[in-house]
């Protein structure tokens, strides 16, 4: 029996290689493909999905924020977020919202179809990065930094203003009000006890997150 996958990143060209990566798999069928949250909703509700393959930096509602909503709906899809946001940063925050594992785009295409099946088979999939961090963060006490109590959206608001994006950029790229960005701006200013972009810049690059 096939396994059911749905693709959801709002990079059509993206989108494209990994299908044609997936459907090189003789148990492996794409049977939908979003760009957007919205879009997502819309395909799940006629197409067959046993596995999510879930992009994190989304127009509308980022890709934690999906899966807290499958969550909620006590959903069987399996997810498996594929992003180009550092291991390090976002592996272990997506596996404790509720993914059953997490790739990296710019990792070998073909090992995805092993992520596929390692979390059809109900197991999580780790890279050796990831579980090496997984143990490192059981076996000893993990100081927590700044940013880790950031929300989903200030986190990419930090990102995207430290990679040299103006707020009405940012504003338009995560479809918000360029009001509701500045928000977000300030709380992350606020909880990481720093004063301007420069600063919110250094610290990114201090923490590599950018």
């Amino acid at each position: 029996m096939a396994i059911n996958v749905v693709l959801c990143d709002d990079h059509a060209v993206l989108r494209r290689g990994i299908r044609d990566t997936l459907i090189e798999a003789h148990d492996i069928q794409v049977t939908g493909e979003a760009g957007s949250y919205s879009e997502l909703r819309e395909v799940l509700r006629s197409a067959p999905c046993d596995v999510l393959l879930l992009d994190l930096n989304m127009p509308g509602r980022s890709g934690l924020e999906v899966l807290a909503s499958l969550k909620e709906t006590n959903s069987d899809i399996k997810v498996l977020v594929v992003s180009m946001y550092p291991e390090d940063q976002y592996a272990l925050r997506c596996l404790k919202a509720g993914a059953q594992g997490y790739a990296n785009k710019a990792g070998d295409p073909v090992a995805l179809i092993a992520a596929v099946r390692t979390v059809m088979q109900g197991r999580k999939y780790l890279t050796a990065e990831v579980a090496q961090m997984l143990a490192e963060s059981l076996s000893q006490p993990v100081q927590e930094t700044p940013h880790a109590a950031l929300s989903e959206r200030e986190l990419q608001t930090l990102i995207k203003i430290a990679s040299g994006r103006r707020l009405s950029d940012i504003a338009e790229e995560l479809m918000l009000s360029p009001k509701t960005v500045s928000v977000y701006r300030s709380r992350v200013l606020e909880k990481l006890q720093l004063t301007n972009n420069a600063e919110l810049t250094v610290y990114a690059i201090r923490n590599q997150l950018v």
